[in-house]
C-alpha cells in the first residue's frame, strides 16, 4: 500500500504564505516581465515581506538563490518553483485562499474554477499505466497527453518532464506526482490539458524516505497562471480524504472522470 500523508502549516509558514498570496495578487503573474533576477529589496517587495526577511529565509536555505559578490540573488524560474512548493504544503484553508487570489489574478479568466474534469480527456486516462520504472513511467505519461491531439511535439514535451524531473522531483509523500515542464510550453499546446495514470503498483519516483508512487498527473499548460491555478485546484482534491482511495480503487477512465468531477463539485459546497 502507499503511504499517504496529511497537508500541514505552522503559524510561521502560514504568515509567509499569507504574503505571497498578496504578492501574487498584485504582481498579477509578472514573472517574464522582468528581465533580471531578483535582489533582496526587489524579492522583498514581490513577496510582500521585509527584506531581513528575506535574508533570513535564504542564509537558511528556504529561499531558491546564490551569492554575487556577497550578495543575495533570486531567479524568477527558482522563484516560481518556490511558489509551486508553497501551494503543495499548503492545508485546505490556505488552498481555498490560494486558488480564490489566483483566479482573480489571471486577468484572462472568466472568474470560473479551473475545472480538473474539463481538461483530462478519457484518452488521456490510463489504468493501469503500463510502467514499471521512473524513466517508463514519464514515457507513458506524454504519450497519454499526445493522445489527445493537443501536444503539437511529442518529443520536446518528453525531454522537458523528463528535465523537470531530475532537477526537482514531483513525487509527494501520499503516492502522487504533479508532473509538469519546468515552465508552461504554450508553442507546442493547443490548450491546457491533463493526462492521469495509475500503475499496478508503487514504484519509486524521488519521493522523501523512499515512499512509493502509483498515481501520476501531468499537468501541461500555456501560461504560469494556468498552471498554478491548475495546481492549486489539483491539490484541493488530493488533500480531500475521500479522494485517494475512491482513485484507487476505480478501473476505467470513465469512472475516474466521474469521480474527479463529483469531488470538484464538493469543493463548492
Amino acid at each position: 500500500m502507499v503511504p499517504r500523508s496529511g497537508l500541514h502549516l505552522g503559524k510561521q509558514r502560514r504568515g509567509v504564505v499569507a504574503r505571497i498570496l498578496v504578492a501574487v495578487n498584485d504582481f498579477g503573474f509578472s514573472w517574464h516581465m522582468a528581465k533580471d533576477d531578483f535582489d533582496v529589496p526587489k524579492l522583498a517587495a514581490y513577496l510582500h515581506l521585509t527584506p531581513q526577511q528575506v535574508t533570513r529565509l535564504a542564509d537558511r536555505g528556504k529561499l531558491p538563490g546564490r551569492k554575487v559578490g556577497g550578495q543575495w540573488r533570486f531567479a524568477q524560474a527558482d522563484i516560481h518553483h518556490w511558489l509551486e512548493q508553497k501551494i503543495g504544503v499548503s492545508d485546505e484553508e490556505q488552498l481555498v485562499e490560494m486558488e480564490g487570489v489566483l483566479e482573480r489574478a489571471d486577468r484572462t479568466a472568466d472568474r470560473e474554477p479551473v475545472s480538473i474534469s474539463d481538461l483530462l480527456p478519457l484518452e488521456a486516462i490510463s489504468i493501469p499505466l503500463p510502467a514499471r520504472t521512473r524513466g517508463s513511467v514519464i514515457q507513458k505519461m506524454v504519450e497519454l497527453a499526445s493522445r489527445t491531439g493537443y501536444v503539437m511535439d511529442k518529443a520536446r514535451m518528453l525531454e522537458a518532464v523528463r528535465t523537470r524531473e531530475e532537477l526537482h522531483p514531483t513525487a509527494l509523500d501520499n503516492g502522487i506526482a504533479l508532473m509538469h515542464p519546468r515552465r508552461p510550453m504554450p508553442s507546442i499546446l493547443a490548450r491546457p490539458l491533463l493526462a492521469m495514470g495509475r500503475t499496478p503498483q508503487g514504484i519509486p519516483f524521488g519521493g522523501h524516505a523512499g515512499a512509493l508512487t502509483d498515481v501520476f498527473f501531468l499537468i501541461c499548460s500555456t501560461a504560469d497562471r494556468v498552471h498554478l491555478r491548475v495546481l492549486a485546484r489539483l491539490s484541493r482534491l488530493i488533500a480531500d480524504p475521500r479522494f485517494l482511495p475512491e482513485l484507487r480503487s476505480l478501473t476505467d477512465a470513465v469512472a475516474v472522470r466521474r469521480l474527479v468531477r463529483d469531488a470538484e463539485a464538493r469543493l463548492s459546497e
